[in-house]
């Protein structure tokens, strides 16, 4: 078979589906809608191939991963063990004290304590990682304390202990793993909370399971493309039939494929092109997002083994916090979202809005779900915005923007 055809794309593809789930004439109308979808991504790739090899593509890929610095920032390790024995990981970007500085001799006085400084805790979204947030790490660094984070059985985090016993993962306990992170990496001082999809949907767990925390310590909240529940409405820009029959098979169909994960994990290697042009779709909402940020995307949820995604998709169906929005109402909220969101739909987010009427909502054109990697200067300018509100930083703090993904003319 010719590298170049774009019939062996779907032929890898029908073929490692077909042995993973064994039938999927039983997916019936929802495998139409799914296959509608992947025709389109399947004509893009078959375009691609007329004109380009797949040995240059691999090279277009590698040199896409070299070109940026995306995901290359690291902090001081640390590890947080959740209350199922799960292994978190995270990073902390520390600022310099003030007395590492060659500046003039400071005041002390005895026996007063000098104030804890603000952490910024980020959280973010499913088949994501700490990485997600590249651009706004680097925009504050030196200026806040930041802590970064890996979601059980995501990024460098351990798989969940618990679902290796059987116990279903949910958001609950997404919101405990954040309790811990923050026990063992800001255990002291004011906190601002930022999350992103699934990410705010934990700050919103932990704020239900820990309400004297969000009262006593929380100075602010940012929540990025994200809800507070009703995301079985979401029909991800599919015709509604098709996408009713979706949720009804769906779950089964990916626990299905989590069971044959070696075998899926073959086939999302060959069809690599395919699910680019999916991932594409739902990740960002213009097409001027530079080629090297849609690759650090594509390398971001690639990560994420297929029996992770199977495990962790029914906890969304269940996820309702709009009651556990209320204790944010006191503090300054930034509610952020792409007007093209597909996976969690602005809509979400003004929801958000209305519950906690005092909040800044920020609805940015021409951006998809990963906003804060597609349009970084908005969500870094925004975030900053908030962090000299709540003293966090002073308000002629020099946060950059710390670059663009916009295409030179574009």
């Amino acid at each position: 078979m010719s590298e170049s055809s774009a019939p062996g794309v779907a032929e890898v593809a029908a073929e490692a589906a077909t042995t993973a789930v064994g039938n999927w004439r039983r997916a019936g109308v929802a495998g139409t809608a799914i296959g509608v979808v992947a025709a389109g991504a399947a004509a893009g790739v078959a375009l691609e191939r007329l004109t380009v090899g797949r040995g240059m593509r691999k090279k277009a890929r590698l040199a896409l991963d070299a070109s940026g610095p995306y995901g290359a920032l690291r902090g001081m390790p640390g590890q947080a063990v959740a209350d199922d024995g799960t292994e978190i990981y995270y990073e902390v970007d520390e600022v310099e004290a003030d007395g590492a500085s060659s500046g003039p001799r400071r005041r002390r006085l005895f026996g007063r304590r000098t104030p804890a400084p603000v952490t910024v805790v980020f959280s973010h979204g499913f088949c994501l990682s700490q990485d997600s947030w590249h651009f706004q790490r680097a925009a504050l660094r030196g200026v806040v304390r930041t802590v970064h984070w890996d979601q059980r059985s995501h990024g460098r985090s351990a798989r969940g202990a618990a679902q290796g016993r059987g116990v279903a993962v949910d958001i609950e306990q997404l919101g405990r793993d954040l309790r811990a992170v923050i026990d063992a990496a800001a255990p002291e001082g004011p906190l601002v909370l930022v999350g992103h999809s699934m990410g705010g949907m934990t700050v919103m767990a932990l704020a239900d399971q820990y309400p004297e925390l969000i009262r006593e310590r929380v100075v602010g909240a940012v929540f990025v493309g994200t809800s507070s529940g009703r995301l079985g409405e979401v029909n991800f820009g599919l015709p509604v039939a098709g996408v009713n029959a979706v949720r009804r098979v769906l779950p089964r169909v990916l626990r299905a494929l989590g069971t044959q994960a070696e075998i899926v994990e073959r086939g999302r290697r060959a069809t690599a092109d395919l699910f680019a042009g999916l991932i594409k779709r739902y990740s960002f909402g213009s097409k001027d997002v530079d080629p090297a940020v849609a690759r650090f995307a594509e390398r971001l949820i690639e990560g994420t083994p297929i029996d992770v995604v199977a495990e962790f998709y029914p906890a969304f169906t269940d996820h309702d916090k709009a009651e556990a929005l209320e204790i944010f109402a006191e503090v300054p909220v930034l509610v952020l979202a792409g007007d093209k969101d597909l996976v969690t739909p602005s809509e979400h987010s003004e929801g958000i809005a209305d519950l906690l009427p005092d909040a800044e909502l920020v609805i940015v054109p021409d951006a998809g779900h990963l906003v804060m990697l597609e349009h970084p200067e908005v969500v870094t300018d925004r975030l900053a915005d908030l962090l000299a509100r709540v003293g966090a930083v002073p308000a002629a703090a020099n946060v950059g923007t710390y670059g663009s993904t916009a295409q030179p003319g574009g």
